[in-house]
């Protein structure tokens, strides 16, 4: 194998933009030509090897490095990089930041430089969220599917509760119309063995709760927001935290944290996004909300018999995300005609079929997803609820605009002490919406 992997870490952020003079491609010593491609998941980075290795053996003078960079640090470095007139000649990018690259000119235009026929191929969700005009600004390479529950069964058994129940269930501001909630209180558990609905209950002292509710965007916020038929933003990407139904399906997660104790509390999940995942591997979540990337993270650290079943109904139905990845060209390369064969492989279905193959992602070349099921399928993991929950229903809007990450920087501090209960819902998501609206 001829590449080699980057792990671009703590120094680079020490450095600044250090990487930025190795990133780019540059033509070795025995003239072949050094492409990189960054990324940021590490188990996709592995399935990527031995798609790299066959692109190296059909393409003779070009080699890739992979840069693996973690997601605390990604687009910050990215950001510098690019924007300086340097940067990987290729690199993941997601929905809430490819407006900025779009709009400044960073990146390959992929409908005029791979045309209408590799398209075709793609997943149409996916072609669609990165679209511009008409025009594609990445090749598709993974999609999320929809969110899902990974429930632990033992933790259900002992509860008294089944998978089905919670797919059953619907969650509601009215009380009188929440099955949900009853559900998760049985599942949450104190250290003395109360449950949450038990008078005895001491929220103080838990020892398991019932779901992973918290600030998480994309399977928390957004499939609650949606499922009560809220919005997030609007077509032009400005935030609507004040939208009524919006309002509340945040008073509902907040109230699931602060008044009835069924999720952690906010203390210990704003600032660790991957703390509520971690507990639930510990067995100390019932029930985790989340996405196909975290499949292979589940099955290699559950030490306990566990599933998946669809995600509960809200007033509006079971509404969820599907968003994708694209791998872009930066303009910036000074090796494009390399660039734009290695962006042909990864869209390709044999370039793509390697991610499925060892049920790292769900590629978003569609006659490669039948790998990915082969895979998960051996390993007797159903994953249809992650399809299944978006079949007769349109998914729910992901997050847009070129400005949004730097809104979000601006509205999350805000929105963290509305999860604390710090703040008043209501109060602070007018507090928040007014924070973003005032980033130009």
């Amino acid at each position: 194998m001829t590449y080699r992997r980057i792990l671009a870490g703590a120094a680079a952020v020490l450095t600044g933009v250090a990487l930025a003079g190795c990133s780019s491609a540059d033509a070795g010593s025995d003239g072949d030509v050094t492409l990189t491609l960054r990324l940021w998941d590490e188990n996709v980075a592995t399935s990527y090897e031995g798609s790299i290795e066959a692109f190296e053996a059909a393409n003779p003078g070009i080699k890739v490095e992979l840069n693996v960079v973690p997601w605390d640090n990604y687009f910050n470095t990215l950001r510098n990089e690019v924007g300086g007139g340097a940067g990987d000649d290729l690199f993941w990018i997601n929905g809430a930041s490819v407006g900025d690259y779009i709009d400044n000119g960073n990146l390959v235009n992929i409908t005029e430089t791979l045309g209408a026929d590799a398209i075709s191929g793609w997943e149409e969700s996916v072609v669609e969220q990165y679209s511009t005009d008409g025009q594609l600004w990445g090749v598709p390479q993974l999609t999320d599917g929809g969110s899902a529950f990974y429930v632990n069964e033992d933790l259900l058994d002992e509860a008294g509760v089944t998978a089905q129940e919670l797919s059953d269930a619907t969650w509601s501001p009215n009380a009188a119309d929440d099955t949900l909630l009853p559900l998760l209180q049985k599942l949450t558990i104190d250290k003395n063995g109360n449950n949450a609905a038990s008078a005895d209950f001491d929220p103080d002292n838990v020892a398991t709760y019932g779901l992973n509710a918290a600030a998480e965007l994309q399977n928390i916020q957004l499939n609650f927001i949606y499922s009560n038929g809220g919005t997030y933003q609007d077509d032009e990407g400005n935030l609507t935290f004040t939208n009524e139904k919006t309002v509340e399906a945040y008073q509902y997660l907040v109230d699931l944290i602060n008044e009835y104790h069924v999720a952690p509390p906010a203390e210990a999940t704003n600032g660790n996004g991957d703390y509520t995942r971690d507990e639930f591997l510990q067995g100390n979540i019932a029930v985790f909300e989340s996405g196909t990337y975290n499949l292979a993270n589940v099955q290699s650290g559950a030490e306990f018999n566990w599933s998946l079943t669809e995600i509960a109904a809200g007033p509006d139905g079971k509404r969820t995300t599907s968003p994708g990845i694209i791998v872009a060209g930066n303009a910036n390369s000074e090796h494009p005609e390399e660039q734009q064969a290695l962006l042909e492989w990864l869209g390709s279905a044999e370039g793509a079929e390697y991610i499925g193959a060892e049920g790292a992602a769900v590629p978003a070349v569609t006659d490669a997803r039948a790998a990915y099921d082969e895979y998960w399928a051996g390993q007797d993991v159903d994953t249809t609820p992650f399809f299944s929950v978006l079949e007769g229903t349109e998914p729910g809007q992901p997050v847009i605009g070129a400005n949004f990450n730097a809104q979000a920087e601006a509205f999350t501090p805000i929105l963290n002490d509305v999860f604390t209960g710090a703040t008043p819902v209501e109060e602070g998501l007018q507090q928040a919406e007014d924070a973003a609206n005032a980033v130009s």
